[in-house]
C-alpha cells in the first residue's frame, strides 16, 4: 500500500513538473512576443513621427503661398469671396410629417401584419 502511494506521489510530482516546464516555456514565449510587438510599436511611432514632421513641413502657409503663386493661372485659383457661400435659408429641410401620415403608415403595417403577408 506504501509502495503505491509513493508511486502516486512520484506520478503527480512528475507530472506537476512537465506542467511547470511547458507553462514557464509558454511564458517565455509570450515575453518574447511581447517584446516583439514593443519594439514594432516603438519603430511605428518613430515612423509616425517623421511623417507628423513631413506634413507640417510640407504645409508650411509660406510654402503654400509660393505654390499657389506659381500654378495660379493653370488652376485658375480665385480668393475666396463671401458671395461663394450660401445662407441658412437655402438649405432644403425635410418637410415634418404629420400626425395622422404617421397613423396612416402605422395602420398600414397593422394591416400587412394581420394578413400575414410579412415574411413573404
Amino acid at each position: 500500500m506504501r509502495l503505491l502511494a509513493y508511486l502516486a506521489a512520484s506520478l503527480c510530482v512528475m507530472g506537476l513538473a512537465f506542467w511547470a516546464y511547458h507553462v514557464n516555456y509558454d511564458t517565455q514565449g509570450k515575453l518574447d512576443e511581447l517584446r516583439d510587438l514593443n519594439r514594432e510599436i516603438a519603430s511605428l511611432n518613430e515612423g509616425l513621427s517623421v511623417l507628423n514632421a513631413e506634413w507640417a513641413y510640407l504645409n508650411r502657409p509660406d510654402r503654400l503661398r509660393d505654390l499657389v503663386n506659381l500654378n495660379f493661372t493653370s488652376l485658375h485659383l480665385l480668393p475666396m469671396t463671401p458671395e461663394q457661400f450660401g445662407t441658412v435659408a437655402q438649405i432644403p429641410y425635410p418637410t415634418p410629417q404629420t400626425e395622422t401620415a404617421l397613423g396612416d403608415q402605422v395602420s398600414k403595417l397593422v394591416e400587412v401584419k394581420a394578413d400575414g403577408k410579412e415574411g413573404q
